[in-house]
Order: C-alpha cells, then structure tokens, then sequence
C-alpha cells in the first residue's frame, strides 16, 4: 500500500477562485471557457510587442493589442530565447522593444489561444490542444456516481482550475468492498491543461482514508496514464474512458460480491 500525494500538493498552490465546489460547476466552467477560446495563427517576426499602461502586449494584426498572463508572457520570453526575470526588470517599453528585436524569423507561425482578456497561449506547430471540458465529458459520462472528497483545510475542494490548468479528484463514498479482508474505496485523479502547462492524465486507485491535506492513505491498485499534447493526444482519452471504465466495473463487481456475502 501507498500514499498518494498529488492532491494534497494541489490543495496548497490552488487559489481559492480556482476552486470548485462540484464537478458540474467545474464541467460548466471548462465548457464556457472553451467557447470564450479561440485559435489564431502568426508568424514569429510578425508579433509586435508592445507597451501599453505600464504592461506589455502584442499587436496582432487588426485586432489590436491583446494583453499576456502570466504563462503566455512566459511562453513569450522563450519564444525570444530571454531571460523572464531578465525582462521584468526593465520596463514596458524597454522589454517589448528587446522582445520585439529578439523574436525569431520563421516559416512556421505560432499558435495562439486568444480569449475575451488577451493571450492564454503561444505554441509551436507540433502541439495539439486538448480542452479540459472534452475531459470532464469522459468523467460526467462514466463516473457520474463520483464526487469530490470531503473538503480539506482552507475549504480545498479536490476540484481546481486556473489559466494554467485543471485538476480533478473524485471519490465514490458508497463504493466500499473488501480487498484481502480490509476495508477500501474507489477514487481517481484527472489532470489537464489547455495551454501546455501539464500533460493529460488519469490515476485510478483503491484507498482506505483521506486526511483533511487530501493525502490518500494505504492505496492499493493504482493505475496512471499520461499522454503529451501532440498529435495523437485525443487518442488519450479513449484510454482515460477505458481506465475510468475499467475502475467502475471492478466497483460494481466487488460491492455486489460484498452484497452477497452479507445476504
């Protein structure tokens, strides 16, 4: 038996707007997100970075500027192959004019995930996105029964999603079956992001408890599965319905054999 520890990581870096109290208000969340989410295509050496309001944007076009967070700003930083500590100690004008002049010449444009407030994203040609709501479907599908555990310190919720990306941990309380004359229930982890920060991945396991830091105590069976955003990254979540499937299945077998021995 094990101790699983990346929820309880989650719980203290998560900012209590990126939690979610159900899986249904997080599934609708990722949903209005990806509506509100759009891809756009440019060359490299066509960016132009700029100094608005003491901030640096990117001109794109005849759209206007369209401001950074934080991760795009990063991704930006390396796309010009400069330090991001370096940068932010100069100032608006000063980084976009050094960002502008460093940009690479190329042949292949930058993928851009644009939103209603700017720039969530810049990837080259070989990533492939997966939305965090095409994920959560799987889960609403097969696990519907699951629910978040119950809540940690700080009202950590186990179901978490920022610009960055989306976390997902799940338990079913009414899932107990016996494993080798103890007592345990079934619960899994799903993670994504849509702007490259994570891979996609799933881990399904059999726990006997869980501490208010979300540590999920003496787990036994645990299966993980990851799949970076390339190409045939989708082809990840037939394996993640499978894996979820699969946990379902073994639930149901072992509680109507629990059943049984009772009756």
């Amino acid at each position: 038996m094990v101790q699983l520890t990346r929820a309880h990581k989650e719980l203290f870096r998560r900012a209590p707007d990126e939690r979610f109290t159900s899986l249904e208000e997080l599934s609708e969340h990722c949903r209005q997100v990806k509506q509100r989410s759009s891809d756009c295509w440019q060359l490299p050496q066509l960016l132009e970075p700029t100094a608005a309001d003491g901030c640096v944007t990117v001109q794109l076009g005849d759209d206007g500027a369209s401001q950074l967070n934080d991760w795009s700003f990063t991704q930006l930083c390396r796309l010009s192959r400069i330090n991001k500590d370096t940068v932010n100690r100069l100032s608006a004008e000063t980084a976009s004019r050094a960002l502008r002049e460093t940009l690479p010449a190329s042949e292949k444009p930058i993928q851009m995930l644009k939103s209603q407030v700017g720039i969530r994203s810049l990837h080259g040609v070989a990533y492939t996105r997966l939305w965090n709501a095409d994920l959560l479907d799987v889960v609403n599908e097969f696990a519907s029964d699951f629910e978040p555990p119950p809540a940690g310190v700080d009202g950590a919720t186990g179901l978490y999603c920022g610009e960055q990306d989306m976390f997902a941990f799940l338990i079913d309380p009414a899932g107990w079956a016996e494993i080798n004359g103890e007592a345990f229930a079934p619960g899994f982890f799903v993670w994504n992001s849509e702007v490259g920060r994570r891979s996609l991945g799933v881990q399904t396991f059999w726990f006997q408890a869980i501490c208010r830091n979300h540590i999920v105590w003496d787990a036994v069976e645990v299966v993980e599965f990851t799949r970076k955003h390339t190409a045939n990254v989708h082809d990840g979540l037939a394996e993640i319905r499978r894996i979820i499937e699969g946990l379902v299945e073994k639930r149901n077998a072992r509680r109507d054999s629990f059943v049984q021995v009772l009756g």
